[in-house]
């Protein structure tokens, strides 16, 4: 997709998608389970519609502000995944909450295909579309003027039935066992869409200006990588073990 096609995508997603947040936050929990808990799969929908993966009590909150169409997005979770979702998370060390940061319609449509269906299996597909960015990436970007502009023609479940058409998404949903028309049912969604407008409040509050983006028990991080998460976290394991936050 050129440079030209992108910049119109994302002040088209700007001027649709600026609205006022939700709040983020969960009331507390009460009978949690013993610290040996494996917390890997323990799952929860906050209040604007992110996605919690994790001890909700742990001392460590993280909350990933990513785009779908972002390399460097797929970049991270490729070198967090390790660690975070497969260390720490199951050991209650840390929570981990994604946030869409939408840039363009494209990252509208896969972040409704990610919230479609249980929300217990968000993370399958939101692992799944990072794992495969770089094919439906490389079909978005030998797309012709022709099928971009049906993107922006009719309703919004119908600009996203042509995306997912042309980018191989319906093949995707279709693994998880869904048929077309169930897809577009998720499309179809205005409560989702709703929540997701939402988000896009917060991150203008925030004044995000790149993906991913990253809070840490409220902090933002003044990066863009595994190497700023990492040491952050270390950082606030050696403050907590020192007793000072």
């Amino acid at each position: 997709m050129t440079k030209t096609v992108f910049r119109a995508v994302a002040l088209a997603a700007c001027a649709v998608l600026s609205m006022a947040a939700a709040p983020k936050g969960t009331a507390p929990r009460k009978g949690l389970p013993a610290a040996s808990t494996n917390w890997a799969a323990a799952t929860a929908v906050t209040a604007d519609g992110s996605h919690r993966l994790g001890n909700p009590d742990a001392p460590l909150k993280l909350v990933e502000y990513v785009s779908y169409t972002c390399p460097h997005c797929a970049h991270f979770h490729k070198e967090a995944d390790p660690v975070l979702r497969l260390t720490m998370v199951p050991k209650g060390q840390i929570s981990v909450t994604v946030t869409n940061f939408l840039r363009n319609p494209i990252d509208l449509t896969v972040a409704m295909l990610t919230n479609c269906g249980d929300p217990k299996r968000f993370f399958v597909r939101h692992n799944a579309f990072f794992a495969s960015q770089d094919k439906w990436l490389a079909k978005a970007e030998a797309t012709n003027r022709e099928q971009q502009q049906r993107w922006y023609q009719g309703d919004f479940p119908a600009r996203m039935r042509a995306m997912a058409s042309d980018l191989g998404f319906y093949d995707q949903t279709a693994s998880w066992g869904l048929s077309r028309a169930q897809t577009d049912q998720c499309f179809a969604n205005t409560a989702m869409l709703d929540k997701l407008k939402g988000q896009q409040g917060e991150v203008q509050a925030l004044g995000l200006q790149g993906t991913p983006s990253f809070t840490l028990n409220g902090d933002l991080l003044d990066g863009h990588d595994w190497a700023t998460v990492s040491k952050a976290i270390t950082d606030k394991q050696a403050q907590q073990r020192a007793g000072n936050i």
